[in-house]
């Protein structure tokens, strides 16, 4: 909403129609072609949308596909039979044919962002203009968005900056979307601010020394580095989608392992209504909790413990939990207090719970 989020310009256009959004920011491209700006370029698509699941859909579809297509799109269909259904999800019609829909609504994205990146190098600003290309969280799929596993936390980052010497540096730096604003701050020439922690907790007041008021860093400096040092962790946390999924979590990810810490592990894990609504999952459900979804079984995708330990390198997709192993002992306590210590810096209100339960 233009209450909360104060751009000084809304650009209107189709949400569904990347290429017609592109098209839109002709004038605003031209009109800022001599002075600095800042553009925020977020089509709908690949997002899901509304209606009602169905066992296999049919078009239209809730990826916002139509037959009619839309102007200046060139759809991209793609056969179910033939798509590529990674390990998380159930390998059956109803998921083939909402992925087959899910690359549609992609190839459209792509097309969009190809428009805009066209329109830079018409109006001669490619070569001073930093871009970066994310997306918000993995694929709409159960067991990728709203969730901490791998496939809702990987996403997308693509970045091109016009300083670079490199090009095509495939990076292994662990980044998260914190430090996406540090990064805009640095090559836009701004200092960072720095500011006293303010919390409504005294305890956590107490304990909180003064912090930065960013979490993230830059990743300018190391866009030309493909194994820079010091980018060996993440965080990433989860506190609730829609407003009454009370589900937090908090996360460490090195390049070993993630420990996910279920701090509403008592509770069944709240679905986002278009995920809980999609063909995909209501194809698994309907056979019961012992039903395969993936590699998990539906009644621990619901009913989670209240740490998960995974080693990534030996177990990419997540399917064995480590944290009650003893083999794994001393990595899960290391893990847990390098993850406490991250909250406590960062002030999170959360930090009261390795203490309150």
């Amino acid at each position: 909403p233009e209450s909360v989020y104060r751009f000084d310009e809304y650009i209107p256009g189709a949400q569904r129609n990347p290429v017609e959004m592109a098209e839109n920011t002709r004038r605003f491209l031209e009109e800022n072609r001599d002075r600095p700006f800042f553009l925020y370029f977020c089509p709908s698509d690949p997002h899901r949308g509304g209606g009602v699941a169905e066992e296999i859909p049919e078009r239209p579809d809730r990826f916002g596909n139509r037959d009619d297509g839309y102007p200046g799109i060139e759809e991209i269909r793609y056969d179910p039979r033939d798509v590529v259904v990674p390990p998380y999800l159930p390998d059956n019609p109803a998921t083939r044919a909402e992925l087959a829909q899910y690359y549609q609504s992609v190839s459209r994205l792509d097309q969009g962002v190809g428009r805009l990146i066209a329109l830079l190098r018409e109006l001669d600003l490619i070569d001073r203009t930093l871009i970066l290309y994310i997306s918000d969280h993995g694929p709409a799929f159960p067991g990728a968005k709203t969730t901490v596993y791998e496939p809702g936390l990987h996403s997308p980052c693509i970045v091109r900056s016009p300083d670079a010497q490199r090009r095509g540096v495939v990076s292994q730096a662990l980044v998260g979307w914190t430090d996406l604003v540090p990064t805009i701050l640095e090559f836009a020439g701004v200092v960072e601010p720095v500011y006293e922690a303010q919390i409504g907790l005294q305890r956590l007041r107490d304990q909180v020394p003064p912090m930065h008021g960013l979490h993230g860093r830059s990743f300018l400096p190391i866009l030309e580095e493909g194994n820079p040092e010091g980018w060996d962790e993440v965080f990433a946390s989860h506190t609730f989608h829609e407003i009454q999924m009370y589900y937090p979590m908090r996360v460490i990810r090195t390049r070993r392992h993630k420990l996910i810490w279920n701090l509403a592990h008592g509770l069944p894990y709240p679905f986002a209504s278009d995920l809980w609504a999609s063909a995909t999952w209501q194809s698994v459900l309907r056979f019961g909790r012992d039903a395969r979804f993936g590699l998990r079984k539906v009644g621990d995708y619901i009913h989670r413990p209240e740490f998960e330990l995974y080693d990534i390198l030996e177990d990419p997709w997540e399917s064995r939990n480590l944290a009650n192993d003893s083999g794994h002992a001393a990595t899960l306590a290391e893990l847990k207090a390098r993850l406490r210590d991250f909250q406590r810096r960062t002030a999170d209100p959360w930090l009261l719970k390795w203490d309150y339960e």
